[in-house]
């Protein structure tokens, strides 16, 4: 019985679909921007069978649509088989070389190499993944046929066949959508609020009264949450400051505002606001407005570099938007993260400029990925063109950045997309894993701005495009980190950079998006002003103390 179903489901597939997704299929095993494991491998090769299968079948539905003649006879049959034998034996081809593929850009990333690719359990489950694709695509079918017999009875058949292709599509769009991954999408919510929620035992509440989450503090312990209690546990201590720098040093004030703190944005920044005045903030010499990330999570390796930097002297603010990892959140609610930061830089903005220019700290802007798009937004340059801030270091931008795509798109001829440099540099300058910021033919203006980013972290360099050409990024010299193997193909490179997105943190620190704290100090120290105030000798130290590949506590 199943062997005959199995029969039948075979010879019921389209031959050119066939063909086409063997030729997807083996575009998809050849290298993007991070390395993949033999289980994310096959489900991205069988989407990418069953996209190509499914133009194939299309193209092949529209043939006889329009009653074009259909090749026939031994000829024909002769040149399918030479076709599908070619596709074997590239797929074969293909196979044999994930492993190549793979390790061409395991060695950048310095990983250690696989010795295969998996080629059989690739094959398992992509076939795996092809079948429930294709099931999924046979019951939308049936469900057009089904409605557009019903609507027979009162509508011509052509247009019945159109209303009811059209009210399938909105059916499953609904049920999928609407359902299925609004409703995934609530438990994950659910979820990492209950583990927002959760009390570390190893993380005490603050007795220091000056601290946020203390008995003293306007923000409570609990309404910190996981992320926020992290950032203000985590402070670096004058003491290590001063035993790396020596040089004497304050403790750093960190506020924060967690999504169960206040009702909405501007109630949560208003609280952080307050909390900022009552711990000193303003007093200090430098004074960062961050946002955090989807989860609400501020990065260690960013932080750290700033307090040694500023020798403690320096209060950094920022509130919670979200529990989702950014990459979700810019999906399905971009426009927290901006709404969050407009309200909290709006705040804290309107009050510095009302103290004397001689009395208050430097103010700048801090954000990483989703959290570098946020703050991107928090201001229009002319709100602020009478009293700039002094400057910004975003990390990370996410592809739709805008201004970040405005400045990339400007680039000076020459300079490669995935760094490269606009106009005289006296206002903003990009770098990454290599300082690349002396490279500016003019000194800094007034304001300056940094962006850090890895030529391999695809949350940057996604491009909705890619299904048509290849991204600017693969014009030219390639990046150091990303595999000179990399090849753009029309539709499957779209995918791979897809999955490489949703898959981002999953590489080793100083690649893709996981930023090492080394690679902070360089920007810090341009976008602080600092050059000349700290000897090769102490940044150094300071790298070393922050470098990629550390021991992790």
């Amino acid at each position: 019985m199943a062997h005959r179903f199995i029969l039948r489901f075979w010879g019921s597939l389209s031959v050119l679909g066939l063909l086409l997704g063997a030729l997807f299929f083996a575009g998809s095993l050849t290298p993007s921007l991070l390395p993949r494991t033999f289980l994310t491998q096959g489900v991205l090769s069988g989407v990418c069978f069953a996209v190509g299968y499914g133009i194939g079948a299309l193209a092949a539905l529209v043939w006889a649509y329009l009653e074009l003649p259909m090749p026939a006879g031994r000829f024909w049959r002769g040149v399918k088989l030479l076709a599908a034998a070619a596709c074997v034996v590239v797929v074969l081809v293909f196979l044999w070389r994930t492993a190549e593929w793979q390790n061409s850009i395991r060695t950048l990333m310095k990983l250690a190499p696989v010795e295969t690719g998996h080629p059989f359990k690739v094959g398992l489950i992509a076939l795996a993944t092809f079948v429930v694709v294709i099931v999924f695509a046979r019951l939308f079918a049936l469900a057009w046929r089904l409605i557009s017999r019903a609507l027979l009875r009162v509508a011509p058949r052509r247009v019945a066949s159109l209303v009811g292709g059209l009210i399938a599509l909105v059916l499953f769009w609904t049920a999928v959508e609407g359902v299925l991954f609004r409703s995934a999408l609530h438990a994950m919510d659910s979820s990492l609020r209950r583990l927002d929620e959760l009390m570390e035992p190893d993380t005490p509440q603050p007795t220091d009264p000056q601290r946020t989450g203390s008995a003293a503090s306007l923000v409570s312990w609990p309404d910190l949450g996981r992320r926020g209690r992290e950032f203000v546990a985590g402070i670096t201590r004058p003491e290590e400051i001063s035993a790396l720098t020596g040089r004497p040093a304050k403790e750093p004030v960190r506020v924060y505002a967690g999504l169960s703190s206040g009702e909405d944005a501007e109630e949560r920044a208003h609280l952080a606001f307050q909390e900022l005045i009552r711990t000193g903030g303003f007093s200090r010499k430098y004074l960062v407005v961050i946002v955090p990330t989807g989860t609400g999570w501020i990065d260690p390796e960013a932080m750290g570099p700033l307090e040694y930097l500023t020798d403690g002297d320096v209060a950094s603010v920022a509130i919670q938007y979200s529990y989702l990892s950014s990459w979700l959140s810019l999906l399905v609610e971009p426009s927290y993260g901006s709404d969050a930061a407009r309200a909290l830089f709006r705040q804290v903005y309107d009050h510095w400029t009302k103290l004397p220019r001689d009395a208050r700290p430097k103010l700048y802007l801090y954000g990483l990925s989703l959290g570098a798009l946020s703050s991107e937004q928090s201001t229009e340059l002319f709100e602020v063109i009478g009293d700039p801030y002094q400057g910004a270091l975003w990390v990370g931008p996410p592809f739709e950045s805008r201004i970040w795509r405005r400045f990339t798109a400007g680039r000076n001829a020459g300079t490669p997309a995935w760094l490269p440099r606009f106009g005289d540099g006296s206002y903003v300058r990009f770098t990454s894993q290599k300082d690349a910021l002396g490279e500016a033919t003019a000194p800094w203006g007034p304001m300056r701005l940094v962006y850090l980013q890895y030529a391999s972290d695809p949350v940057t360099f996604f491009d909705e495009g890619a299904y048509r050409r290849p991204p600017a990024w693969m014009v030219g010299p390639r990046g150091p980190d990303v595999s000179q193997q990399l090849r753009w193909y029309p539709l499957v490179t779209f995918l791979q950079l897809g999955l490489d997105m949703a898959m981002a943190t999953t590489t080793p620190m100083g690649f893709g998006h996981v930023y090492a704290g080394e690679h902070h100090v360089d920007p810090w120290i341009a976008v602080l002003g600092l050059e000349g105030q700290w000897t090769p000798e102490v940044a150094g130290k300071l790298k070393e103390a922050f470098r990629a590949d550390r021991p992790q506590p």
